[in-house]
């Protein structure tokens, strides 16, 4: 007998919890979003209630997209008025956006480029099915329970196959959100192709390492007239951060961002870059999932958005405290290992400014821009030494300590391999 596609699996009321205990999770153009548990599954679901004659051509969409980074569709929701929707998985752990939010900035390193490799997965693998989402950003990237990207949100989603065929079938004019539209997208008559995802893309990639949203403040008006013009986000202060690959992303976004759509790269040429990004902060991933996990399980008590590391020199945050194969590390057992390793800290540490803007206000002003102003990784670790972590006590040496491990996970690992080091 032939399996149903999820199309044809029919979610009703009687199959789900009482109205009453219906919880919006979310709402917009479309209609509305609410968290319910299904009876007979014995799981929470997120229906999404589609306003009166909404299409329904979403839930044709997820059901070719059907992969692991695309939120997972379970069904058609019919409602005892007639309301119609989509049954998907819930994702308790919100957006990309809703996170940003949360941390008051991006999401640690190793986790936002993983986000953004399977992010590129997950279009590369629409593109191929020959689907163009066109609302690529962070609120339609939801993130399941360790933090992996899912796509979702395809209503404006098109097939793109044969597209000079199409014209006459598609309807023409912008559609997507404004700061991540591509300029050609602004013409009435533009009629959506897959470099329409590409742009997004890069709009996207530096929303996720800035966690800021493009153009924010500006009127939309405005934003229409200056992206055609080739105004982009600025990348200043992501081209200036200490941190490996980030100038690689930077390329990749202004790649993408191209004005000229002939010249954006394909999918498949950003997952290269993506997934050799990756692999070089892979180490890091276990770590920063469990920082996150741990500020978004915190109860909402004042500072607790302020618990997760520093990203760079625009937020900054407070280190968690961390662990050690199960094991606490005290703060006197850090400021030990800083003491011991540090001559070798100094000769091979790389990323010392980003570490010494994580350390924030324990840094002084002055101390601070005399290592910015150091040439090599070698001599800004060697003014840290002798003007902060000298005088500041064994607090400030655990914090060092906590920001070797974010950001020299390697070499941390080397060094704590060796006898006497922190277990």
């Amino acid at each position: 007998m032939a399996l149903l596609s999820h199309r044809e699996t029919v979610v009703r009321s009687e199959n789900l919890a009482p109205v009453a205990d219906w919880q919006e999770v979310g709402r917009g153009g479309f209609g509305r979003v609410y968290k319910i548990r299904h009876k007979d599954w014995g799981f929470d679901v997120a229906v999404k209630v589609f306003k009166r004659n909404a299409s329904n051509k979403e839930a044709c969409f997820m059901d070719l997209a059907s992969n692991e980074f695309v939120l997972r569709m379970y069904g058609i929701y019919e409602g005892p008025s007639g309301e119609r929707g989509l049954v998907t998985e819930y994702m308790r752990r919100g957006s990309i956006e809703s996170l940003q939010k949360r941390l008051s900035g991006p999401p640690p390193w190793p986790l936002a480029f993983r986000l953004v490799h399977q992010i590129a997965l997950a279009v590369n693998f629409l593109h191929l099915k020959n689907i163009v989402h066109l609302d690529l950003k962070p609120s339609n990237v939801l993130l399941d329970d360790t933090l992996n990207a899912k796509l979702a949100d395809f209503g404006l989603s098109k097939v793109s196959v044969n597209v000079m065929m199409m014209r006459s079938s598609l309807q023409a004019g912008p559609q997507g959100t404004f700061p991540y539209m591509p300029p050609e997208a602004f013409d009435m008559s533009y009629e959506p192709v897959q470099t329409f995802d590409t742009y997004s893309y890069g709009i996207l990639l530096w929303s996720v390492f800035t966690g800021k949203e493009p153009y924010e403040g500006v009127n939309y008006t405005l934003v229409e007239l200056r992206i055609p013009e080739g105004d982009r986000p600025p990348c200043g202060d992501l081209q200036r951060l200490q941190v490996v690959g980030i100038t690689d992303i930077v390329d990749l976004m202004k790649k993408c961002w191209d004005k000229d759509p002939a010249k954006r790269p394909h999918f498949k040429d950003c997952l290269k870059t993506t997934e050799r990004l990756l692999s070089r902060h892979s180490n890091g991933i276990q770590k920063a999932v469990y920082e996150v996990l741990t500020i978004l399980d915190s109860t909402n008590q004042q500072g607790a958005v302020n618990d997760i590391m520093d990203q760079g020199p625009v937020i900054k945050h407070k280190l968690p405290s961390l662990s050690v194969s199960g094991k606490t590390v005290t703060r006197n057992e850090k400021a030990k290992f800083v003491d011991r390793h540090r001559h070798v800290l100094i000769q091979r540490v790389s990323n010392a400014l980003a570490i010494a803007e994580e350390l924030g206000d324990m840094v002084h002003n002055e101390t601070y821009n005399i290592i910015q102003a150091k040439e090599t990784s070698e001599n800004r670790l060697r003014v840290l030494y002798s003007a902060t972590l000298h005088s500041g006590g064994n607090k400030v040496k655990a914090a060092f300590y906590d920001a070797l491990k974010r950001y020299e996970p390697d070499l941390m690992e080397d060094l704590e391999s060796q006898p006497g080091s922190p277990k």
